[in-house]
């Protein structure tokens, strides 16, 4: 079971509809994703290492806008998650180049691997709160690009590190492949269901590709002269022999390898968050409702179990069992906390990411959870096209320093 010292808590819903607010109806309150678009998700120091952040997210915005139509002056801000970054506000400068007025402000959040599914999460409550206000959110990560970081000596010179603290020493900070095997080995998961795990996630993600499934989603990029217009992760030579001959990559005798966990990726994802009554107005067919969203806090060195709590929590405040859930997303950074993480909330790992996951696609860091976000809205259409269907979803993605955020949503005609 999932570590922790306090029993889950009794919570309630992270907004209700049905407590009555002077001037505002349920229509009004209701927040509601109307578009979502991504880059390619292409391998760090590869195909987009020529693009900084905000090159890979302002064409993203920009579609976003032509698509929807809505009046770029109207957009009440753009909230973006980025972990690496140089600082600066990469959502208020990537809003700008994507030819938003100067009146549109920009927020730039920082909850590592959860930042971009964070973004959609904080725009969705703002639109709770009132004023059916329109953003554009998500996350983008140029890990090609980032900058060198270093402490600063008393001496005033520089040591430089390759990534930052997220927890005192004293609670266990351990590198990311570290902690995936803390979870294998606390939750028994297997090399064999790992390596089984990594290659269906390659196998679908290729076969998906080969059906011209993420066309409608991806905005392509300029880069070093070429236009790149899709991922480059997914590899339909991978095989049971050749997975298997993979070594633990993080422990010693350890079942985490380099052919079951992610790779680094370059990409950029966001998507339009607006009040039901808005989304009409502006002539939306359908969206995907934001029902509610959670975050928790975890044992950091058991860091990749984090998003089972958020969502069983989450799934418990609204009362929804997890067979009921129609799709679900959640970020593959390491096989063993996704498998570990599903057998937590009793759900088939099989059901899991339809399309493949990071563990085909890569892990853009900041922008692996708004990911998660389109690829829930592409696939609840596409079912809603085939069989008049309205899905429930869940995204839900672990974080550093042992934290998860989870979104469930609905998809409905509007």
């Amino acid at each position: 079971m999932i570590p922790g010292p306090n029993p889950l808590p009794s919570v309630g819903p992270v907004w209700d509809d049905t407590a009555p607010v002077p001037g505002r109806d349920a229509a009004s309150r209701q927040p509601v994703i109307i578009a979502a678009l991504r880059t390619p998700i292409c391998r760090a120091n590869g195909q987009l290492k020529s693009l900084r952040a905000h090159d890979l997210l302002a064409p993203v915005l920009a579609a976003l806008v032509e698509s929807t139509g809505i009046d770029p002056a109207g957009v009440s801000d753009v909230v973006i998650g980025n972990a690496v970054g140089g600082g600066g506000n990469v959502a208020r400068f990537a809003a700008l180049q994507a030819g938003m007025p100067a009146s549109v402000p920009g927020l730039t959040v920082d909850r590592q691997c959860g930042s971009g599914l964070d973004a959609i999460s904080l725009a969705a409550r703002l639109v709770a709160a009132g004023g059916d206000p329109v953003f554009l959110a998500g996350g983008v990560e140029s890990i090609s690009t980032a900058p060198a970081r270093a402490d600063r000596n008393d001496d005033g010179g520089l040591e430089f590190y390759t990534r930052a603290r997220f927890v005192p020493p004293s609670l266990g900070d351990p590198d990311m492949g570290v902690a995936a095997e803390n979870v294998a080995r606390e939750f028994g998961v297997t090399r064999k269901r790992q390596d089984e795990y990594a290659l269906r996630s390659h196998g679908r993600a290729v076969a998906a590709a080969g059906a011209g499934v993420f066309a409608g989603e991806t905005v392509a990029l300029e880069a070093s002269g070429k236009t790149v217009d899709a991922d480059d992760g997914p590899r339909a030579s991978l095989k049971p022999a050749l997975m298997a001959r993979f070594p633990a990559a993080f422990v010693a005798g350890g079942t985490v390898t380099a052919g079951n966990s992610c790779f680094d990726a370059d990409a950029a994802s966001a998507v339009v968050v607006t009040s039901l009554k808005r989304a009409r107005e502006l002539g939306a067919a359908d969206g995907l409702l934001v029902l509610g969203c959670d975050t928790a806090g975890v044992d950091p060195t058991l860091l990749g179990i984090g998003a089972a709590l958020a969502a069983r929590r989450l799934l418990a405040a609204h009362g929804v069992e997890a067979a009921q859930l129609d799709l679900v997303e959640f970020n593959e950074a390491f096989a063993s906390q996704t498998i570990a993480c599903m057998d937590e909330l009793g759900l088939d790992p099989e059901r899991a990411n339809a399309d493949g996951g990071a563990l085909a696609f890569g892990h853009g860091y900041g922008a692996s959870g708004a990911v998660l976000v389109t690829r829930l809205l592409a696939q609840a259409r596409a079912a809603h096209s085939a069989t008049g269907a309205e899905s429930l979803a869940l995204a839900m993605i672990s974080i550093a320093g042992g934290m998860g955020t989870a979104a469930l949503l609905r998809y409905s005609r509007l």
